[in-house]
Parts: C-alpha cells; structure tokens; sequence
C-alpha cells in the first residue's frame, strides 16, 4: 500500500517532470528507485527482476517480458514537501511518440546517459524533442558502477553532441566496482548511501585524496554560473568562494533559461545518488508559473494568449494520451488554467461537444487514485470523456486551442488480416483502438489488394501490435511482408499544357492549364507547393483553388509505382475558360491531367527512407559488423572503440533492414545490439527504380485483365 499523497501543495511546490534516455540506460530502474524513496512503494523490483514481478511502471505484460517499456506511465509522489509528477517514458525510438507526448505537457526533465555509452543515438533524439518543448533538464549520469565507467567524457559529449552548456554539480566518489557515493560540488560534502537500498544518507566532508579534484570542478562550475549570475561573477573574478545558498538560486536561474544543463551523476541499480537528484529537481527545475504557456484564441482570429497557471482563471487542459481502460477511455490530461472538478461540464474545443467529466483520478502506473477536483500545473486521468489525443478542453468561458504534439511520418507498412473470420469483431475493435491510443499508427485499406494495412514507426513497433491483438482481444492474425513507405519526386523542370474539353448534352465541361512542374529545395519544410503566376484573368480567380485541389490530388499517387509525390512546385502561368462550360469540377480535372503530362517530363524518381542506425558490439565483432552494414547498401559515418566496444554509426536504406536483428544476433553470439530512426528520404539507385517499375507495371496489367 502507498504512503497517502492527497496533500495539496502550493502550486510553487510541484514539479511536471519526465524521465527521458536511449534504451536501457535505466530510466525505469531510477523511477522506482525515486518511487521507493519517497515511499510510493515499500519494496524495489528490477526490470529484469527474478522475482517475476517487474518494474512497477512497466506494468505491461509485454513490457516485462521484454525488458523494455512500451507505453510512458504516469505517476506522483511527495518529496520534502514538494509534489513530484513523473512520466517514465520509453527509450525505443519505435516508441518514440510517448516520448514527445510527454515532453509537450512537462515543464521539466532528467536526461538520463549510461556512463561508459555516454550520448547515444536516441540520446540525440530525446534531446531534439526537450529542446522542440523547451523543456528544461537535469542530466544524470547513471550506471556509475559499470566497467569503464567515465561521466566526464559524457559531460564532454553533451557539449560537443548536443550542444549543451554542461557542468558537474555533483562528482564521484570512486568510478566502477570502487563507486561510493557522490561529492555535492554546491556545499562541498559527500554523501554516502547505507543500508540495503541506500535509504541512509550518510554526509561527511570531502575525503582529503579527493578535495583538489573536487575544488577545481567547483571552480568550473563557479566561472559557469557567473555568466547568468552577476553576483557569482564578481566573486569569482574577486578570488570569492561564493557559498552553498549563493549557488542554487543561480543553478535554477541558469537552467530556467535552456542555456545551461546541470549535471549529475550515480547509479540507480546500486541505489546511489537518487536522493540528490529529487533535491536537484525540486531545487533546479521549474514549477508551473516558471513555465510560459501559450494558447490560441479562436474567438480573436486565432490571437495569442499565455495561460496562467492560476486555480481561480477559467479552465483550460490538454488531453495528451489515451488509453483503453478496465472502465473505458481514459484520457490524460494536463491542466494549464483554472480548476476542473468531477461532475463538471467542460467543452471539447476541437468539435464544440459539451462533456460531463464522471471521473477524476490521479494515476500511479495502473492505479488509479480518485480525486474529487484538479487545478492548474495537475497532471489527472478523466474516464467517461471522448475525445482524440491532442484535444483542448475549456469550460466555456473561453475558447482556446493548444498546439498540439509533433507527429512524425510513418516508415513501414504491414499487411495484416484475423486468422479466421470469427475474429473479424475483435480485429476491427483492436485497431480502432490503437490507431486512437496511438497517432503513429496508421491503419488503411489497399482498395486494389483489398487488404487491411498497418503503418509504424519501425519493425517492433508493428510487431508490438500485433502480439497485442493477439493477448489483449484474443484474436490470431496473419501478417505480410514488411512494405517499406517509398514515395516519388521529380529531378528536373516539366512543362504541362492541358486541355480538358467533354460535350455532352446540355452545357460541356471547358477548361486549359498551362505552366510547369519544378523540384522544391531540399530543405523545403513542405512536400508541396502551389504557385498562382496567372495574370490578365486567363483563369478566372474563383477556379484557381480548384487547379490546386487537382494539383494535390494528382501528388496522391505518381505514376511509377504508386506511392505519394514529394518535393513538388507546380506553377500555373496560363490558361483559357469559357464563360458557360468552365467550372470548379472541369478545372481540377485539368490540372490533374495537367499534372501528369508534366510529371512524364520532370525526370520522375523513386525516394526510399534512409535510417540513422547505430550498433555496438564487443569489439572483435568489428569486422563482422561492418561487413553486414555494407551488405545492405550502408555508409559508415563514424565508429569508434570504447571500453572493448566497439560502436558503428551508420546510414542504411530502411529496404535493406528487414531481419537485421537476427543476422546480427548471430554474427556476435547474441551480444550486438542496435537502435534505427527514420532520418531522411533519398533517390534509389537506378536499377532499382527500374526493377520497381517494371513490377508495378506488371503488377498493373494483372489487375486490369483480371477486371
């Protein structure tokens, strides 16, 4: 049973905060330590555990099976007064929109490295999506105990990676199966952690062997903070020490600007250093005022507004993440503005939709802990509420909207049907469900094949899914063949003058375009472009729109292998109507046809997605490792050895790494692991795309004799 947490705290007293890292550098390992210290729960499991009962935040059964966390799970404690809302979030980058969920409603984050991996590939990308937030964070080097343990070579990487403002505020006490305890470079005393699971804190002074190491990190730390701080900077320059009480408040100036990342470090499995760190949060990381918050109010066009974070304002929350309850849909939400209390009414923003909120809970993991009302800087659960992920409530008083979450395109596609008809029910409830849950999953039919495709983030994510229409609707399922999200472009300029002339009885259908078809630069943030350079009213103005919605209906689908057009500017210069036959419906058929005369002659070609992949390896499955990357048409960026392994950065065709985890099981005795993100799309090689069209031609033919 839980220590009771329905103490209300004032609002400068609670922290939002997430915990955020590369797969398997411990997030779910410091949550339940951070849990067990607070006295959430009474006793500690591991991710891992032999006992069989897993992390309490991974409270999935596929999340405990496989080690890993699937879906970020919310919780809340009290520290020292302070109210801590924490989301463990996955490190997957196939899992990556729990992630950016997240990040979009938290004021505040840890950043957790494994010490001797230092910043790894979905290091980057968490770090990208704080920084799209602008959220503020901790670092805290973990794994201190591990063989080749070094968090200065991380707070390095952090710089020269991430481009952080990095310093220690904390330093070891020993390094790998020597580490201690921790050094506080603020008040210059070790802390030492007793007991079983560390719960004594035990404080002393600085061992003498370590007080010069110690004296020159606080020196660097000092001459840091002097750059937010005046006070600190006169006496630093002044030969000062400048004391513990001076410090902190400049340590939560600095990181309240993102232009400074405190760093610390300790190892959450060995249950060291966790207990600065709830200090460090409560003391460096914002609470909700310190946090600007803007919404959009549609009754003023759309106008700017920040939200403050005051109870007695009118009511205004994020709905962020839902999920399929015991009880029905339960939807996440975090309140900006106002009060919300069970019973109330609240309005739906996106559809206009008047609800009645029958419950209200606060949620640690799976339980949930009811509450009768929730207010401004609350993170809270509501049942009985319909709505999407990415929807803005209000009470009424105001109609303002939220920006909602970065969504990233899906990479791979699968076909995917229930074994056997009785599960057709089942089958069709599961994906509904997930594709509401879940934003990165895509669920449509292929009209031709008659098939039901799903679309991810990655082969686990899709492979995630499936095992959990199997277990959570009893429902078997056959998949297909991994079919990888192409799509077309044009490389050169393409002329297009087009004539769309039909009589029939009564009035006819008339309508010209004339212009061309051009390559979009490559930083282009959209795929697609309009271009209206018709003069002396050769199209009338009211048929202009309807050349552009023929224009984006003809990007739908090229004509080489099916797939969506990108990186397109269609430019339309020229034209004829006719007074009675022109219409809307005859001038978007025109630019579509348009569209493919043109397209014929603008060098069409097929893009691929290429990934960012890394692998590491003991380091005498080098040559082996990079053997395989080239074999699937990979370029190496960088490789590196570090601590007897050995890391390979590289770019890879996403065609080419269907199966991969198996091979490189198998080249490294099972002991190579990688991580793979969508990085960008690029032309493939020329006998390719010519095999690809001669299948989909073929491919064509068939259906059109079959018919």
């Amino acid at each position: 049973m839980a220590a009771p947490t329905s103490v209300t705290v004032p609002l400068e007293r609670v922290r939002n905060i997430g915990i955020s890292a590369h797969i398997d550098s411990g997030k779910t390992t410091l949550t339940e330590r951070v849990l067990f210290y607070t006295q959430r729960i009474h006793s500690i499991h591991e991710v891992k555990g032999k006992d069989g009962v897993g992390a309490t935040m991974d409270f999935m059964d596929l999340e405990r099976e496989k080690g890993i966390t699937i879906q970020s799970a919310a919780t809340y404690c009290l520290w020292n007064g302070f109210n801590i809302n924490i989301i463990d979030t996955p490190g997957h980058v196939d899992f990556t929109i729990e992630v950016e969920r997240s990040l979009r409603v938290l004021d505040g984050a840890i950043l957790v490295l494994c010490s001797v991996a230092g910043v790894q590939s979905q290091s980057i990308t968490v770090d990208r999506q704080m920084k799209r937030y602008k959220v503020p964070r901790i670092c805290f080097i973990n794994k201190m105990d591990r063989a080749g343990a070094n968090p200065w070579r991380g707070i390095q990487q952090l710089r020269e990676k991430l481009g952080h403002n990095a310093h220690a505020i904390t330093m070891p006490i020993g390094y790998e199966d020597k580490f201690q305890g921790t050094i506080d470079l603020v008040s210059m005393k070790a802390f030492y952690y007793d007991g079983d699971n560390g719960e004594n804190i035990r404080v002393e002074d600085v061992p003498a062997a370590l007080m010069v190491e110690a004296k020159k990190r606080r020196e660097e730390l000092v001459a840091a903070l002097g750059e937010f701080d005046d006070g600190i900077a006169e006496k630093y320059l002044n030969g000062e020490e400048p004391t513990a009480d001076e410090l902190r408040p400049a340590i939560r100036k600095a990181t309240l600007t993102l232009n400074f990342t405190p760093v610390m470090m300790g190892s959450a499995f060995k249950n060291k250093g966790v207990q600065p760190l709830l200090d460090a949060v409560c003391s460096y990381l914002p609470a909700p005022m310190d946090v600007t918050n803007e919404a959009l109010d549609q009754s003023k066009k759309e106008e700017k507004v920040i939200l403050e974070s005051n109870p007695g304002k009118p009511f205004v929350g994020f709905a962020f993440k839902l999920e399929d309850g015991r009880y029905g849909q339960l939807t996440y939400m975090r309140v900006y503005q106002g009060t919300v209390k069970k019973g109330d009414f609240i309005f739906n923003q996106a559809n206009q939709k008047k609800v009645k909120i029958p419950r209200l809970v606060r949620m640690h993991a799976s339980d949930m802990e009811d509450i009768e009302s929730a207010r401004a800087g609350d993170i809270v659960a509501l049942f009985g509420v319909e709505c999407a992920s990415g929807d803005t409530f209000t009470d009424g008083a105001v109609q303002y909207t939220m920006r909602s979450m970065h969504v990233a395109n899906a990479v791979i596609s699968l076909a995917i049907a229930p074994k056997d008809k009785a599960g057709q029910a089942n089958f069709s409830k599961a994906l509904n469900r997930f594709t509401k849950e879940d934003p990165t999953f895509r669920v449509h039919r292929d009209e031709e094949s008659a098939q039901t495709i799903i679309s991810g983030m990655g082969e686990l994510h899709l492979e995630i899914y499936c095992e959990r229409i199997k277990r959570e609707y009893a429902c078997e399922v056959v998949v297909g063949k991994p079919q990888v999200a192409f799509r077309e472009t044009i490389t050169g300029k393409g002329e297009f003058n087009y004539t769309h002339k039909k009589q029939t009885g009564g009035s006819g259908q008339f309508a010209k375009v004339i212009g061309y078809l051009e390559p979009l630069p490559k930083d282009a943030v959209e795929p697609y472009e309009f271009v209206n350079d018709t003069f002396g009213g050769t199209i009338p103005r009211e048929f202009i729109p309807a050349c552009d919605k023929g224009f984006q209906e003809a990007i739908k689908q090229g004509t080489l292998i099916g797939f969506p057009i990108v990186g397109v500017r269609c430019v339309v210069n020229d034209g004829a109507y006719h007074d009675v036959d022109s219409s809307e419906q005859a001038f978007k058929t025109a630019a579509l046809m348009a569209f493919r005369e043109g397209y014929e002659r603008s060098s069409p070609a097929v893009l691929e997605p290429i990934m960012k992949l890394e692998v590491q390896a003991p380091e005498e499955f080098q040559g082996s490792v990079m053997g395989q990357v080239n074999q699937r048409r990979g370029i190496i960026m960088n490789s590196q050895t570090l601590e007897k392994y050995f890391v390979c950065e590289a770019e890879v065709p996403l065609t080419e790494m269907f199966g991969y985890s198996t091979d490189l099981r198998s080249a490294t005795q099972g002991k190579g692991e990688f991580t793979m993100e969508f990085l960008r799309y690029s032309q493939v090689p020329r006998t390719m795309q010519e095999e690809m069209v001669k299948a989909y031609k073929e491919k064509r033919a068939k259906e059109a004799a079959g018919r």
